[in-house]
């Protein structure tokens, strides 16, 4: 499969996750849970997949459970401990390899990422775990920048947990009991893009701060 074919597979995929979710079940079952597993594992335990589905995927999921497809209990545990030991494998990488991964030219791990993420990390130090945990790709790095900085394990471990916690919590209730109203049901697709463009607003946020703040410098400069 060409990379753009890949492409647009994915962000269908994305798009209609409801269907996609709905054939994978049809066809394996219970083992979904376990495909639910690995996508959130992956999305939070390795630092050149950020762009999986994290927020989305959980909300709708939920929904789904909503209607009796999985069982909201099971749903909720997979979910969570997805999301604790997928940050608990990052923030080991980052303390084993850290920087090493990454190049100044390096087509998927760049550089600016991790720049950026440092920057956040910096401000909100260890809560940023938890923080993070709800604004995508930001959530894939901050536990390996935890890693290389050499947060304290035990320490790390906690905010991971609530941050699991937490975000898992948020999504997946929220899918199970909004997902049923009629409005959701019928705009699905666009409420998984608000859902997305909802997450993204945080990270905006600082880069409109950051600009705003280098203009004022430049300014103040002349």
């Amino acid at each position: 499969m060409a990379i753009g074919d890949l492409i647009r597979w994915m962000i269908d995929f994305i798009l209609h996750l409801d269907r996609h979710l709905g054939t994978i079940v049809a066809q394996y079952g219970p083992w979904t849970y376990l495909f639910l597993f690995i996508i959130i594992f992956l999305e939070t335990g390795l630092v050149f997949t950020p762009f999986l589905p994290g927020d989305s995927m959980i909300f709708a999921a939920a929904t789904m459970a909503g209607s009796g497809i999985f069982n909201i209990w099971i749903l909720f545990f997979v979910f969570f401990a997805a999301a604790v030991l997928g940050d608990t494998c990052n923030y080991w990488i980052g303390k084993f390899i850290g920087l090493k991964l990454f190049r100044e030219n390096a087509k998927y791990l760049n550089r600016k990422h991790l720049v950026e993420t440092q920057k956040f990390f910096d401000k909100y130090g260890a809560s940023s775990i938890v923080i993070g945990r709800f604004i995508p790709i930001i959530r894939t790095f901050v536990p390996f920048l935890a890693g290389v900085g050499k947060m304290k394990y035990w320490k790390f471990l906690v905010y991971n947990v609530i941050g699991a916690f937490l975000w898992v919590g948020l999504f997946t209730l929220g899918g199970y009991y909004f997902g049923g109203l009629k409005f959701v049901k019928d705009h699905f697709t666009l409420v998984l893009l608000l859902i997305i463009s909802m997450s993204f607003i945080p990270a905006i946020w600082q880069l409109v701060r950051h600009l705003t703040n280098k203009d004022r410098h430049r300014k103040v400069e002349k």
